[in-house]
């Protein structure tokens, strides 16, 4: 029986000037800055934090959607990138960015940490995270060593002083590689000469389904687009006992290993479109229909598919709440270090994803890229439910302490 592997992974963060020079290789700072156990300590998960991740979810997602085209985002991957950002940021910046996230920036480094420390691990399942950070070694750019030491504290990072030359781009990718199993290669293909820091945050998701498919459960069939098109596809059917239902969706949910993770999917009924569903849906909804999961026996069938997405998620957070940290004559990340180029502030958010779902399991990985720049089962009292995914239908892939999605998407077309 093989191991499923997917992976989410994050890169995030070039902050950038207009001038650059190359100096020596990188040197790894964690000599000098390591995690401080004293302020990273684990607290209880409370539901306040855990429903504010889950609405960024959602609010994310629903301002990501790409009308008739497959949609994949992972929430917690972009989450963990702001949020990292986030503590260099100051004034109305920060504020912004608070609100958008969620949480203050304190309750903040406090859930990724504790969520971070309590991520369940076994030999059939595991949810992992890395950071790191590369600054610049340049006279131009100074980094504040408290915005250093906060994520070391927080997140964990592993912190390089680095020339940002060739030499650089191919330890950043190498790092992006090694943390991701070597599933994600050369993430990055430049680095332009204003950049002065990246900020990398690395999700390896690993996990077997609870029951894998059989041969016999896998079976030739059609998926319709909302376009009436019909597409050939392999369906993988099965029992599930973990039913979803809304007003206006039906669903269910398949666990992995140990029932730590899972598989949600949501239906829209007939007659109502996926992007009316996701529009009419809020990170409080979400949390209780996952939360008032019915059990019962249903019914389902999953397609095999694969599919892959990018957004640039600039104008998306601007939109969300956060503008102020775009624009180079408002953005005040004075925490996180100055130029004498100019003032830093995000050029471009880049996020894209990858997911592949067959019979033994899922393969998923994302990539984000935050450039900154400065500038001037119970026996059923009924019969059995059916949740067939052979139309357009919104996935996730949960966390099962939480209810949080770490991944949600779109399924529109199985050759999108």
């Amino acid at each position: 029986m093989k191991r499923i592997l997917s992976f989410i992974l994050t890169l995030v963060l070039a902050l950038s000037v207009f001038t650059a020079c190359d100096v020596p290789q990188s040197d790894d700072l964690m000599d000098d800055i390591k995690p401080n156990p004293d302020v990273a300590k684990n607290v209880e998960l409370v539901d306040v934090s855990d429903a504010a991740v889950t609405d960024f979810g959602v609010r994310l997602f629903k301002e990501s959607l790409a009308d008739g085209e497959n949609t994949l985002i992972s929430p917690l991957s972009v989450l963990v990138a702001l949020s990292m950002t986030a503590n260099g940021a100051d004034g109305e910046t920060l504020s912004q960015m608070e609100a958008v996230l969620g949480m203050p920036i304190e309750q903040l480094n406090s859930w990724v940490n504790t969520y971070m420390s309590n991520l369940p691990e076994e030999e059939k399942y595991k949810l992992n995270l890395a950071n790191s950070i590369w600054f610049k070694d340049a006279e131009s750019f100074t980094v504040n060593e408290d915005f250093l030491q906060t994520n070391a504290d927080y997140y964990g990072a592993g912190i390089f002083k680095a020339p940002f030359d060739n030499s650089t781009l191919k330890e950043i990718n190498e790092w992006v590689e090694d943390n991701t199993d070597g599933m994600i290669k050369d993430i990055l293909n430049e680095i332009p000469p204003e950049a002065v820091m990246y900020l990398v945050n690395a999700l390896a998701f690993d996990a077997e389904w609870q029951s894998i498919y059989k041969e016999n459960q896998i079976r030739d069939g059609k998926f319709t687009t909302e376009d009436g098109e019909k597409r050939d596809v392999e369906l993988m059917y099965s029992s599930e006992n973990m039913y979803l239902e809304d007003e206006k969706a039906t669903g269910f949910i398949k666990y992995y290993k140990d029932r730590k993770y899972a598989f949600a999917a949501l239906l829209p009924n007939e007659g109502i479109s996926v992007s009316d569903y996701v529009a009419s849906l809020n990170g409080e909804h979400l949390n209780e229909v996952l939360v008032n999961a019915q059990q019962g026996v249903v019914s389902t069938a999953i397609p095999k598919f694969e599919t892959e997405f990018k957004v640039e998620m600039s104008d998306i957070l601007k939109e969300m709440g956060m503008p102020d940290a775009f624009n180079y004559t408002a953005a005040d990340f004075s925490k996180l270090g100055e130029s004498t180029e100019g003032n830093i502030c995000i050029s471009r958010v880049i996020h894209q994803t990858y997911i592949n779902v067959d019979g033994k399991g899922t393969k998923a990985g994302a990539a984000t890229v935050v450039e900154m720049k400065a500038e001037s089962a119970m026996e059923p009292l009924e019969p059995p439910k059916e949740v067939y995914l052979d139309r357009p239908f919104v996935y996730m892939l949960i966390d099962c302490e939480t209810n949080l999605p770490f991944f949600i998407g779109t399924m529109m077309d199985v050759e999108g």
